[in-house]
């Protein structure tokens, strides 16, 4: 073989190998690149969740105290009184703002 022949065979042995290595270098980055933003959405929606589970352990805590508190028949008579001006026999309810 010539000089010529051997040279031409190299210069394409290396530019394959440059555009398969740019492919793969490329490739990776991009499927590096979706997983990381995929994480990080996963991550910025969990700490969502966790606040919102956050909220709602405190709101189920209200409900039990007042589901409680509705157990007494002192509390639902006092709370009608109140709130629905329900009054006991001979007793006047006056609203004053």
């Amino acid at each position: 073989m010539t000089k010529r022949k051997k040279s031409k065979k190299s210069i394409r042995r290396l530019l394959f190998l440059g555009v398969a290595s740019l492919t793969i270098i490329v490739g990776t980055t991009y499927t590096i690149g979706k997983y990381w933003v995929e994480i990080y959405d996963k991550y910025k929606e969990k700490k969502e969740l966790k606040h919102k589970l956050t909220t709602l352990k405190e709101k189920e805590e209200e409900l039990q105290v007042d589901a409680d508190k509705l157990q007494n028949p002192d509390y639902i008579a006092r709370y009608a009184r109140e709130k629905y001006a329900y009054s006991k026999d001979g007793e006047i309810i006056l609203r004053i703002p």
